[in-house]
């Protein structure tokens, strides 16, 4: 199973979305609020380079953005 963790912010429509997606696919994953927690924003520009959410990292694969081709292609790839 891929270990899935999602960097977002309470009210950035493509986080909510991206959750949301998440959910509804029964995909389990841990969500840091860059807004409110500074260690986890200074880990995500860390490791994506990316000030902007969302990011998301799969199994240490980075994708910058609710990009659900990429997202879908990385999930099936960690899965195989």
């Amino acid at each position: 199973m891929a270990k899935i963790t999602v960097y977002s912010t309470a009210m950035c429509p493509f986080c909510i979305g991206l959750k949301k997606y998440l959910e509804e696919k029964h995909i389990e994953f841990e969500d840091f609020d860059v807004a409110e927690d500074e260690n986890a924003r200074e880990e995500m520009i860390e490791k994506s380079g990316q000030m902007g959410v969302p990011v998301i990292e799969i199994n240490e694969k980075i994708i910058v953005g609710f990009d659900k081709e990429k997202l879908e292609a990385e999930l099936k790839a960690s899965n195989e």
